[in-house]
């Protein structure tokens, strides 16, 4: 049976350098952004979906997906954002059951509880990071200004939406040395406590 962990927390916390542990440690990085992706791929069930939610101007001439048309719409309002995942959480859930085929997964869901993934999960992880630093990895890593990223950070849940709902709170505010020493005696410690159950 698999031991799946999920991870999740406030968009730019810092999610991958779990992944990159965990990876070390033996887990199948489940990456919920990747299956998105897969999910409203040219002709697929998911971007008809999206195209029913948010209107034919999402798509592209070739009638791929037009992601920086939806993210202006999608991230706009809260009623939207909710929106999004309302019509996308269906089929990239049909996607993740899929993945969940070897001992030890790592789930990492930006929305697992919103989606119900959660229940998947024998445990779960959040990261959490202060807003400054999210503000410039965003910026970074999605190639967007300081208004774009914020629009983001705005659309996402608190911190404490997430202190909330789980234990294993990562603070990722400190050297990425110190940060990867937390994070493997973290999954270690769970993987124990699983294995000893």
């Amino acid at each position: 049976m698999s031991f799946v962990v999920g991870l999740t927390g406030p968009t730019g916390a810092g999610k991958s350098s779990v992944t990159a542990v965990a990876e070390n440690l033996g887990f199948k990085i489940v990456d919920c952004d990747k299956l998105s992706r897969v999910a409203v791929e040219k002709g697929s069930e998911g971007l008809l979906a999206v195209v029913d939610a948010f209107g034919e101007d999402v798509l592209n001439k070739d009638k791929s997906l037009n992601r920086a048309v939806l993210a202006q719409k999608a991230f706009s309002t809260p009623e939207n954002t909710e929106l999004l995942n309302k019509t996308l959480l269906p089929y990239i859930m049909t996607l993740v059951k899929a993945e969940l085929d070897c001992d030890l997964v790592l789930l990492d869901a930006p929305t697992l509880f919103e989606s119900g993934a959660d229940n998947l999960c024998d445990e779960v992880i959040a990261v959490i990071s202060d807003e400054k630093t999210r503000l410039d990895r965003i910026m970074a890593r999605d190639n967007i200004d300081e208004e774009a990223a914020l629009l983001r950070i705005k659309a996402g849940k608190p911190d404490e939406f997430y202190i909330e709902k789980t234990n294993n709170i990562v603070y990722n505010d400190c050297e990425i040395s110190v940060l990867n020493l937390k994070i493997q005696k973290l999954l270690t410690k769970l993987m124990e406590e699983y294995n000893n159950v």
